[in-house]
């Protein structure tokens, strides 16, 4: 199994962006805004470089749109999500 990471938006943002293995042993990512919203995707294929996957959400983070941002991060390496869960 591999490992579970996240990320918390820096200078004080409530922002969290993390990914998990769910029980079928796919990738999920997790979005929280810490108030109200959470989202949740799907990574599309059993093998994800989650290097890769850390690497994308670790820039996401860090912008002042999370979703935008980790849409385009995820593009940018090829990797495809598919929305499952609010």
């Amino acid at each position: 199994m591999g490992y579970q990471s996240g990320f918390h938006a820096p200078n004080g943002g409530a922002d969290f962006l993390g990914f998990r293995k769910a029980r079928n042993g796919g990738t999920e990512i997790v979005y929280d805004d810490g108030v109200s919203r959470r989202m949740v995707w799907r990574v599309a294929g059993q093998a994800v470089n989650e290097a890769h996957l850390s690497d994308a959400l670790r820039h996401a983070v860090r912008a002042l749109k999370v979703v935008p941002a980790l849409i385009s991060e995820v593009g940018k390496r090829a990797i495809a999500l598919e929305r499952v869960g609010l």
